[in-house]
């Protein structure tokens, strides 16, 4: 099979295209022949080596996440997929989707949902269990809440602004100047574009979710209430000055969950 793969970090000049033997699924594994790769800021941060204190993927290797493709071999064990299903698969660490194939537990593949196009279906687990890991189980968002997503128009930050108006809580999402209707059109309740407006007027939040980091990071204690929550899902170090604010800091632990 043909793959996209890198040998060292370093900018997108390091991925090359390379021929591979094609990989066999073993038990309780199915492979995919992949019509579309999600590419995600994850993907780019690892290539240039931005979250080795984090992740040390074995090198040389194949980059992406998310895929969607059609099931073409199915090991034993597996239950719930035949050849020939169409799904979306979120790959492991070591595995990666810049390939015409894959292979991964069936734990990390789903069916492809109905109504969405090859591009939508390749980029949604990734992105999905991101946003489903930080709203539900780390904020616990609930009805009623008032909660700030940072990055609001991101790939990330947009389903936990839809997830979190799904909920029943009220969300602000801060994006760039020019994004504030798609931000509004997802469910928030008010856009801020973050590179022409304050988000620090904000208060009584009782949620924060930061995607960015950073002095954004620093200036979101002040606009949550006294026991508050601030989730933050970036690789960066933050500086946790939460008992200064009274509030609650948590990073949202994103581990590959069937």
């Amino acid at each position: 099979m043909q793959a996209m793969q890198f040998d060292r970090y370093g900018p997108p000049e390091v991925l090359h295209l390379t021929t591979l033997p094609s990989p066999q699924a073993g038990s309780g594994e199915v492979r995919i022949r992949l019509q579309a790769a999600g590419v995600a800021p994850f993907d780019a941060k690892l290539r240039a080596g931005l979250l080795q204190a984090h992740f040390q993927p074995a090198l040389p290797k194949i980059p992406g996440r998310d895929g969607v493709g059609v099931v073409d071999q199915v090991g034993a064990g597996v239950t719930g997929f035949t050849v020939g299903d169409a799904v979306c698969v979120m790959a492991d660490l070591a595995r990666g989707t810049y390939a015409e194939m894959v292979v991964c537990s069936a734990g990390l593949v789903v069916p492809r949902p109905a109504g969405l196009s090859l591009h939508q279906a390749a980029a949604l687990l990734q992105p999905g269990n991101s946003a489903w890991v930080a709203v539900m189980q780390t904020a616990q968002v609930a009805a009623g809440m008032q909660v700030l997503v940072h990055g609001g128009a991101g790939a990330v930050g947009s389903l936990m602004v839809q997830l979190c108006q799904h909920l029943g809580a009220v969300v602000t999402a801060t994006c760039r100047a020019g994004n504030e209707d798609y931000v509004m059109g997802l469910g928030a309740s008010r856009a801020i574009a973050y590179d022409r407006d304050d988000f620090g007027t904000l208060r009584h939040q009782d949620v924060v979710f930061d995607l960015i980091g950073g002095t954004t990071h620093a200036r979101s204690y002040a606009v949550l209430r006294k026991g508050g929550h601030l989730v933050y899902l970036t690789a960066a170090p933050i500086v946790d000055t939460g008992s200064a604010f009274g509030v609650q800091v948590s990073r949202a632990i994103i581990a590959d969950q069937p």
